[in-house]
């Protein structure tokens, strides 16, 4: 068998982890039915666990040992969300990769129209958030300021008030490493 790396899968989802034992059930559920209503078993979940102190990365083993779709990374530390971001697009493997949040805000379930976007040609579909429920004034300003900045450094256009939640194809996601 090829090494575990060098085996393409059609979609793969990377998803930073911090202290989410409380929703990280939730989200393997979620993640996993919208993923098998649009890829049979052709897919890959990968969490990063960031350094959390709670339970967050023994719910990951518990779900990673029935379910091989299940990819888990532990970082010996926290290192922050982006990160563990970028850990997990070194070792996702679709040809397609979704990013989503733990915490649920950006709903897995657009997938589907995030796919059709990439459909009709387009490398990057981003998940805009209407309302950002939760958040405190500094989090939503850092926000906006990280992504203000990262669009003066970089000559690919980021829209706006945009989070983590966007689908991108394999080409985008290896410039990106």
């Amino acid at each position: 068998l090829p090494h575990p790396q060098e085996r393409k899968t059609a979609l793969s989802v990377v998803v930073p982890c911090y202290n989410e034992e409380l929703v990280v059930d939730t989200l393997i559920d979620r993640v996993t039915k919208v993923c098998r209503d649009q890829f049979a078993d052709d897919y890959e979940i990968v969490l990063v666990n960031d350094g959390s102190t709670d339970r967050t990365w023994s719910k990951i083993c518990d779900h990673a040992a029935r379910q091989p779709q299940l990819t888990g990374v532990d970082l010996a530390r926290n290192h922050g969300h982006q990160l563990a971001l970028t850990a997990g697009l070194a070792v996702c493997r679709g040809d397609l990769v979704l990013v989503i949040d733990a915490d649920l805000q950006d709903p897995p379930e657009l997938l589907p129209q995030m796919l059709e976007k990439v459909r009709q040609g387009f490398d990057v579909v981003y998940g805009m958030r209407q309302k950002r429920r939760g958040e405190t004034l500094f989090k939503r300003a850092s926000a906006a300021g990280f992504y203000r900045l990262l669009d003066r450094l970089i000559d690919i256009p980021i829209p706006p008030d945009t989070g983590d939640f966007r689908l991108m194809t394999r080409p985008v996601v290896d410039q990106l490493n």
